[in-house]
């Protein structure tokens, strides 16, 4: 990486968006930084970044980050009135982090193009406190040569990288199929722990006894212990960006011409919370749902 990439912009300061912009400080990179509500900028103002007014002031360098919530959001960040799409420029490159639409992550990569500049996908699999500890998993995918460039920026802000291809859509695919099966996860566990309650085998038991044998993975681990636990975390995956990405996986499915009548009815799940006004706490209260059916009482919210 060249002494100029050390300074390089950063779009999207949420629960995700801010702990990688520190991580990033910490590992050397200097900030220019853009969002909507400044003051959540400062405490990185504190270690050295520098906040500016518009998408178009953050590309001043070349290289530009976004961490932000959707399709639109992003969208907006590059096409918009003093959007990122036409300050890139020659040898320019947009560093894609987060769950948007394969269709979209092809439509800014051509847009890119038309000014020399590249759009690299790399999508994080982790919540907040896995952001904050550099514990993050990337999907990586965009040219050779960018993704090159990009390495020392990726790897400042998880624990590894899995280069899934050229293709600009690529990173986001994998991203989408790794989030059904994050769900998935955790409406089956939520089933099954329940299962067990009722039927009279505590399930912190079970919970503790499958995921240091059968299922003895970090995914069945934190979730299992997030459920067994019988209260609601803190935001770390809201619900409604959960039902965003299965919308977006079977919209892509859709036209990939591939049914995935599993995630239909986990959509479905995650529509009916929605419904319920449970759209900004985290995705694990997908088990309220199951409770709610067994009769059970309500979890215990933050």
């Amino acid at each position: 990486m060249s002494q100029i990439d050390k300074t390089i912009g950063f779009i999207g300061l949420g629960a995700m968006g801010l702990p990688m912009a520190r991580n990033l400080i910490e590992a050397g990179f200097k900030l220019r930084i853009y969002n909507r509500t400044k003051s959540k900028a400062d405490e990185l103002i504190k270690l050295g970044a520098e906040v500016v007014d518009s998408p178009a002031a953050v590309a001043a360098d070349g290289i530009v980050v976004t961490m932000l919530a959707n399709d639109a959001a992003v969208a907006e960040i590059v096409t918009g009135k003093d959007g990122i799409g036409n300050a890139l420029g020659q040898n320019g490159i947009h560093l894609s982090m987060s769950t948007i639409s394969p269709q979209l992550a092809r439509e800014l990569a051509e847009l890119h193009a038309q000014s020399g500049a590249e759009y690299v996908a790399s999508p994080v699999s982790g919540r907040p406190d896995a952001a904050a500890a550099k514990q993050l998993t990337m999907w990586v995918s965009g040219s050779k040569a960018a993704k090159e460039r990009m390495m020392p920026v990726i790897a400042a802000m998880g624990r590894g990288s899995s280069d899934v291809g050229e293709d600009p859509a690529a990173g986001h695919i994998a991203k989408l199929a790794a989030n059904i099966l994050v769900l998935n996860t955790i409406e089956i566990l939520s089933e099954v722990l329940i299962f067990t309650e009722q039927s009279g085998l505590d399930p912190h038991v079970f919970a503790d006894a499958i995921t240091s044998t059968m299922f003895a993975a970090p995914i069945f681990k934190t979730y299992g212990d997030i459920l067994a636990s019988g209260k609601l975390p803190d935001p770390g995956f809201k619900l409604s960006l959960a039902l965003k990405d299965m919308n977006l996986a079977l919209n892509a499915g859709e036209t990939s011409q591939v049914a995935m009548p599993v995630v239909s009815v986990l959509r479905d799940r995650l529509l009916v919370s929605m419904a319920k006004g449970r759209g900004d706490l985290d995705a694990t209260v997908l088990q309220q749902s199951v409770r709610e059916d067994a009769g059970l009482p309500a979890i215990r919210q933050p």
